[in-house]
């Protein structure tokens, strides 16, 4: 039995039911889970997404709205950024594509705000399609099971999309669900601080349990703190402007200074919230979404 047949065996008991990957789901649905789940716990992004998929359940929708709709529906997920980009995708897909999200690779990779993982997962989860789907979670998997590394750093490399791609299977489909399944497999089983090697199909094959499960040679990589940063900050201002009503008065820097009592990490914070595009000063010395 191949890695890739292990792994789908598992995961076709041990999957989270997850409605992104209820058969049927349109891979606009796909692209927005994709985005959402950068950097954000599935727990959170869950309802965000049912709300998104609810309100925009196709680009068009979402294309038809400004992009200040966009930011106040992404609420606290967190690095808004994201919503300005799937709203920015939105509208190439109307522009470029008839409001269909193409499954083409490079037609994916040509949208603005989508990357290597992202058309990537799109193609693969979305259209069934035989390509490598590299993130944090399979790369630890095949750096441990297959090189015996305990991780395999900090970005994703050619040489592990190539690595990925020797382990899939030939056919399509196949293909497509032990891409999901070898993530799932990283999520749940093989996490980076306490894997749970004797639940993993892997145990009996695994380089890295064979070597001994030596722990990785370098400094372990701590948590990012959030209290006091100047991500606590932005998402502070920008809850000022994403709580106003659309087409209310501009916020003034008065009530955006009560919201942080330092004033230098405040407009540190404010002036890159205005260079990212998520807030627009107008001459009155007044803030608005974009």
């Amino acid at each position: 039995m191949t890695l890739a047949d292990a792994v789908i065996q598992w995961y076709d008991t041990n999957a989270r039911d997850l409605p992104w990957r209820v058969p049927g789901t349109s891979a606009w649905a796909v692209l927005v889970s994709e985005v959402m789940l950068q950097q954000t716990p599935v727990v959170r992004v869950t309802p965000a997404w049912q709300a998104w998929l609810t309100r925009w359940p196709e680009p068009a929708a979402l294309a038809a709205d400004p992009p200040s709709e966009a930011i106040r529906m992404w609420g606290r997920l967190g690095y808004p950024r994201r919503a300005m980009r799937l709203h920015a995708c939105a509208v190439a897909i109307v522009e470029r594509h008839g409001g269909r999200v193409p499954a083409d690779l490079d037609q994916l990779l040509a949208l603005p705000g989508v990357g290597t993982y992202t058309a990537r997962a799109v193609a693969t989860f979305a259209y069934g399609q035989r390509h490598p789907v590299v993130d944090t979670n399979v790369r630890r998997v095949v750096s441990r099971a297959v090189a015996g590394a305990p991780d395999a750093g900090p970005a994703t490399t050619a040489a592990d999309l190539a690595a990925m791609a020797e382990l899939l299977p030939a056919e399509a489909a196949r293909a497509a669900r032990a891409s999901i399944a070898f993530m799932e497999l990283g999520a749940l089983i093989c996490t980076a601080r306490s894997p749970r090697c004797p639940d993993c199909p892997f145990e009996a094959v695994c380089a890295w349990r064979q070597s001994g499960a030596p722990a990785p040679a370098g400094p372990t990589r701590r948590p990012q703190r959030y209290a006091g940063t100047d991500r606590q900050v932005r998402g502070l201002l920008m809850a000022v402007l994403r709580d106003r009503d659309p087409g209310g008065d501009p916020v003034g820097a008065a009530e955006l200074a009560a919201v942080w009592p330092d004033d230098t990490q405040r407009d540190r914070a404010l002036a890159t919230l205005l260079a990212d595009g998520l807030l627009i000063e107008d001459p009155a010395a007044t803030y608005r979404l974009p």
